[in-house]
């Protein structure tokens, strides 16, 4: 549809047309303006054009003041068609190019004297563009309802205690927030106290709630289904999670699709084309209504429209389901890839230590072992230490004395049954306590002797998220068969998980830059490979991928910078779910183009031979409209994608 929007802001007017108002993602003041102004004009020339006709039927013989009203109807919805036509030849564009058609129509009208379309023509053609901003495809209510999320209220909770409402713009990182159940967490933080269960869907897509305590990181914009929450801010606005899916979604929505780029490349072409098309129809025919039915049925909009709409449509479908596109020229791509390199550390695993395993050495019981190690290990900063601190609550710590870490090696302390140490086996030789042989394990181990007997070992592992194995086979099934684990860790720990998920090719031990190598010698061997990460130490390989995939937006901003797609949810299935969408994109894309491409051939054709009658012009306008409309309905199938994931 024509771009028939209020250009007064400068060289950036043409940002501002139908295609770009479809991509802007949301609507600022001005274009809201100039969509209610150019609707206000459309209005009063509709109701002069009626009031025309009337006259003409009712007063016969006053025919000139039934063509007054008909000349004050034409001018009035010239006006924004001439002003854009004009503002597109000072700054050219695809989207211009239906601007100028319909303005060199509406001239030729004129020059006619039929003053009857002269005033219909331009009233269709602005109706179908308020139409066409109106369906939207949804996209537009997705991106307001992410805005609407990140604008809350929050409880701040006060020094002395007491709490007082704000609005969750101004909270800072650091400030203390209580969260009730019914609330929305109001920023990223740091759960301090309390347990509940949290609906995150809005942000990760994720429809199973999420279970969080103490120490847990938390999204702004998830609910809170039930229990009380203290929350420590650490991330508020733009930096935090859901500020980064609104800017990404914008910025993806501004990004062209190539078929867009090649449509550009020869608009200057179509025009020349279109004017020899109507030029050699008038000559051959000295019919008026044939050469503007060429014009007004030559307006690309279905097939500039057909790529932004699809894009979009899939933008926000992929946003609902936690998928976040930085450039709809992803969405293609994506649909094309033969090869899969994936990291471990935080990727296939959760990049946390758990207890896998105590094996007492003594008659003790488990619950007394448990008990200490983790008051010992709250005592220091290291992985292993932090990983035992969690295993049981703060009530449940044994008082310790005298507590002292030896660098290294682990923690010593006095306890009420005597000297009590938790750490490497070389440790105990320190402390000359008899350690016994040490369990075969792939991973972090520590030895815990209570007043000089050694009691327990207790051996720790990454954990193997729950769907690593059932993604990995999705993706085999889509035609990524070719899966290479590429980590940093030690080749036995690697091995043993790659066997776990059912990957055959393992590269262990790889420094960043050798992360980089392996990932450019699978594009020159002539694969296309998807490169998964935790962002911080792949962000050289995500680059060099033909598309990379950053796991969690809360994680590294360096995952942000260098990956193409990030998983808020860093759930492994969601992979899959991006390959479909993109998929089903480019499907819908191509019938878009044939849509957009037929129906304009169609139409000129008709018009060519006179097949739209007398008032050509008209009928070419209300077909034109048509085919818009089916374009962003065809789009708009897409935004009813759903793939939920079961538990």
């Amino acid at each position: 549809m024509s771009g028939m929007t209020d250009h007064s802001h400068g060289s950036h007017g043409h940002a501002h047309h139908h295609g770009h108002v479809l991509s802007a993602g949301l609507l600022t003041a001005n274009e809201k303006q100039a969509a209610a102004v150019q609707l206000t004009l459309a209005m009063i020339a509709l109701s002069l054009l009626t009031l025309g006709i009337a006259w003409r039927w009712l007063a016969p013989d006053e025919e000139g003041v039934s063509q007054l009203l008909l000349a004050a109807a034409s001018l009035i919805a010239a006006v924004p068609v001439i002003r854009s036509g004009w503002h597109s030849l000072r700054h050219p564009s695809l989207h211009g190019i239906t601007d100028q058609l319909i303005a060199l129509a509406m001239l030729a009208v004129w020059a006619t004297g039929d003053l009857l379309t002269a005033a219909l023509l331009p009233i269709i053609m602005m109706f179908g563009h308020v139409l066409e901003e109106r369906s939207v495809i949804g996209s537009k209510e997705a991106m307001e309802a992410l805005a609407r999320l990140t604008r809350s209220h929050a409880r701040l909770i006060m020094p002395d205690g007491s709490t007082r409402e704000v609005d969750n713009a101004m909270l800072k990182p650091g400030d203390l927030v209580e969260v009730r159940a019914g609330d929305r967490v109001p920023a990223d933080g740091r759960v301090r106290e309390g347990q509940a269960s949290l609906d995150t869907a809005p942000i990760t897509g994720e429809s199973v709630p999420l279970e969080v305590r103490a120490g847990m990181e938390v999204f702004g914009g998830a609910i809170n289904l039930d229990g009380r929450l203290e929350i420590e801010v650490t991330r508020t606005g733009e930096d935090s999670t859901l500020g980064k899916v609104i800017a990404l979604m914008q910025r993806a929505e501004n990004s062209k699709p190539p078929i867009t780029r090649l449509l550009e490349r020869y608009a200057q072409q179509y025009l020349a084309l279109v004017l020899t098309i109507a030029a050699l129809a008038w000559f051959l025919t000295y019919n008026d209504q044939i050469m503007l039915a060429i014009l007004v049925a030559a307006c690309p909009c279905a097939l500039v429209l057909s790529a932004p709409a699809t894009a979009i449509a899939g933008i926000a479908v992929a946003a609902r389901h936690g998928i976040l596109i930085r450039s709809s020229a992803f969405l293609e791509e994506l649909a094309d890839l033969t090869s899969l390199v994936i990291d471990k550390t935080g990727t296939l695993t959760f990049g946390r230590l758990r207890l896998q395993d105590v094996k007492l050495t003594s008659n003790r019981d488990r619950e007394t072992v448990l008990a200490l190690a983790a008051s010992l290990g709250a005592a220091s900063s290291h992985p292993v230490s932090r990983a035992l601190a969690a295993l049981v609550t703060h009530d449940a710590y044994n008082p310790l004395v005298n507590v002292r870490e030896l660098q290294g090696l682990g923690i010593v302390a006095g306890a009420t049954t005597g000297e009590v140490a938790l750490g490497r086996p070389e440790l105990f030789e320190c402390l000359s306590v008899v350690v016994p042989p040490i369990p075969a394990h792939d991973g972090p181990l520590a030895g815990l002797s209570i007043g000089g007997e050694f009691v327990a070992w207790l051996l720790l592992s990454d954990t193997v998220k729950p769907e690593a194995a059932v993604a990995m086979a999705d993706l085999g099934a889509l035609g990524l068969n070719r899966q290479l684990l590429l980590t940093g860790d030690r080749q036995s720990v690697a091995q043993a998980l790659a066997r776990e998920i059912g990957i055959t090719e393992v590269v262990a031990e790889a420094l960043p830059a050798d992360k980089l190598k392996r990932v450019l010698s699978e594009t020159k061997s002539g694969f296309k490979p998807l490169v998964v990460g935790d962002g911080i130490n792949d962000s050289l390989a995500l680059k060099a991928g033909a598309v990379g995939i950053a796991m969690g937006a809360g994680g590294a901003d360096i995952a942000l910078a260098s990956s193409d797609i990030i998983l808020i949810g860093s759930d492994l299935r969601r992979l899959g779910t991006c390959i479909r969408l993109s998929r089903l994109c480019r499907r819908t894309l191509k019938t878009n183009v044939i849509i957009g491409l037929g129906w304009t051939v169609a139409i000129v054709a008709l018009a060519g031979f006179g097949f739209l009658g007398a008032a050509g012009a008209v009928v070419a306008a209300i077909l034109h409209n048509l085919s818009t409309l089916l374009v962003l309905a065809n789009a708009g199938r897409l935004m009813r994608y759903d793939e939920p994931l079961a538990a």
